[in-house]
């Protein structure tokens, strides 16, 4: 545990990229290998799920430290993290011990919690925290509550790894996609040398991601090149996923790596019919039916279900638009051009053309940029979010390699709300009240309409903060609610109705584009202008 507390305040410390895969490759060096393991499955973005509820902790960090539950709930309000709050409200000389504990025995310590009765648990975490230093025992309750959040993302710590096992970052990155699972059995596995993946039918590829396109293509051609270079496609609003066809099986990953399997067993039987064995095909997972494609509220009401009736079923629809093939008759397609690869993917759906569950994303043939931009305008009557742009000679990459593959999108959507609540945020922002409820105006009322995360830089955060803190009304716990002063401009991909939300509508991907300091509260946006955007 010392060696990852370790690495995790050198990652808190340093933005710099360099510096945080040397201080991963140095804990990779040092840690025995389960801990490594586990400590690369938290540095991928793997969490353990919450093994004890809030309210127990607080009241049994209230008996550990003799401080009353209102002192408790309002260390907790003013530093917005309950992992941080334990910590600090235990910060004292611990008692000796007689050795250390790895991640992997910590790990395992805490897993073993969810088979005890509720006073066994009180008193094996009274004990730990009496003796844990104070660094150790913030990662500690951290692990404990599920919030352990790295500053890394996957992709640098696949990285990190590479180097110090003395391998390439694009066979590490595939060695632990899908299932992995922390072991030191597993974890010699992605490091061990030779040329291959791990065994493992299910196990997708890292997913090839587009670059954004800033400005047009008619003023960045010369950086382009000419249209008739690059496969260009619809930017389809739906879940990225691969659909893999192994061992007489069928498996869907999202980009996020969640296996999907059951979730659409449409898909997965059209592929098992249709597919032949060793075929991994990237994709779109989209609602759609005989007319085309339906809008993305439609795949919503799949999402996360894993019990489907045949009501659902009948009324939402799926199919698989493919855009790639990375794997045929077993073999890794992906280091073909993408023009090989694309003749290759139509010649083998072109008998699973008659099943709609199975499709292939369709070519937009442009003779020059302008003719293309046209095309561009009417991707939100379409429903789609824009263009992409592959150059035909490109490899499949591993994650975003500026120069191959672009996404142009259309403008996003913005209105001018009213700052009314605000809240701590996590990691770096624990301290900071950066997460933000915005209103537009009903009438004479402000009502919610977005809960925006990003967009605000480091030093218009600090200042936000400070007002915040000047301009409470009241305070919900970590809530505070504010006077409606502040407005901001934010961005959004899509409106759709919603009478799950008090205001009857939700956002996709809001976000703060900039703090309208030009603007009073009365400016803001209103409810029914916000209306006239939803689809017809």
């Amino acid at each position: 545990m010392k060696r990852f507390a370790a690495l995790y305040a050198r990652l808190d410390d340093t933005r710099a990229t360099l510096a945080k895969v040397e201080a991963m490759r140095d804990y990779f060096a040092q840690a025995p290998p389960a801990d490594a393991a586990w400590g690369l499955y938290f540095l991928t973005g793997n969490r353990l799920k919450r093994l004890i509820a809030p309210t127990r902790l607080r009241a049994w960090i209230a008996e550990a430290t003799g401080l009353a539950p209102e002192v408790i709930e309002e260390s907790y309000a003013h530093v917005g993290d309950l992992a941080e709050t334990l910590a600090l409200l235990l910060d004292r000389p611990g008692k000796p011990v007689a050795a250390e504990r790895g991640l992997a025995d910590w790990v395992a310590w805490l897993l073993a919690l969810k088979a005890l009765d509720e006073p066994a648990q009180r008193d094996k975490l009274l004990d730990a925290w009496s003796w844990l230093p104070m660094d150790e025992c913030f990662l500690f309750n951290k692990l404990l509550t599920g919030s352990l959040r790295v500053g890394v993302s996957s992709g640098l710590a696949a990285r990190a790894l590479a180097a110090h096992a003395g391998l390439d970052v694009n066979l590490v990155a595939q060695r632990l996609m899908g299932e992995w699972r922390p072991s030191a059995d597993n974890y010699a596995t992605v490091i061990e040398p030779g040329a291959g993946a791990a065994a493992n039918p299910s196990q997708p590829y890292p997913f090839c991601l587009a670059s954004p396109l800033e400005d047009s293509p008619g003023r960045t051609v010369e950086a382009l090149g000419a249209p008739s270079q690059f496969l260009i496609e619809w930017k389809w609003d739906g879940i990225r996923a691969q659909l893999i066809r192994r061992e007489g099986q069928v498996f869907i990953w999202s980009r996020g790596e969640e296996l999907l399997n059951g979730r659409f067993p449409e898909i997965e039987a059209a592929a098992l019919a249709a597919l032949p064995e060793g075929c991994v095909l990237d994709g779109e997972v989209l609602a759609c039916n005989e007319a085309g494609v339906l809008p993305f509220a439609t795949l919503q009401r799949r999402i996360g279900r894993k019990t489907l009736g045949k009501k659902l079923l009948a009324e939402a629809p799926v199919a698989f638009l493919a855009y790639d093939l990375l794997e045929a008759q077993g073999e890794d397609r992906r280091t073909q051009p993408l023009s090989e690869r694309r003749a290759e993917l139509e010649a083998l759906l072109q008998r699973s053309d008659a099943d709609l569950r199975l499709r292939i994303s369709p070519k937009l043939a442009a003779e020059d940029w302008p003719t293309l931009a046209a095309s561009r305008s009417e991707s939100r009557a379409r429903g789609v979010e824009g263009l992409m742009l592959k150059r035909l000679d490109s490899p499949y990459q591993t994650g975003r390699k500026r120069g191959a593959w672009w996404k142009w999108k259309i403008d996003p959507m913005t209105v001018d709300c009213v700052l009314v609540y605000a809240q701590a945020g996590h990691g770096r922002r624990a301290n900071l009240y950066s997460d933000y409820t915005l209103a537009v105006w009903d009438q004479d009322a402000l009502v919610p309409v977005a809960k925006a995360y990003s967009g605000l830089t480091d030093a218009e955060l600090t200042m936000m903060d400070a007002w915040i803190k000047r301009h409470t009304r009241e305070k919900f716990g970590p809530v505070r609610s504010v006077d409606p002063e502040q407005v901001f401009e934010i961005a959004f991909e899509g409106i759709q109705a919603s009478p799950r939300h008090k205001a009857g509508i939700a956002l996709r991907f809001p976000r703060i584009l900039r703090w309208r300091r030009d603007k009073t509260a009365a400016e803001a946006d209103t409810l029914a202008t916000m209306k006239r955007l939803l689809p017809p």
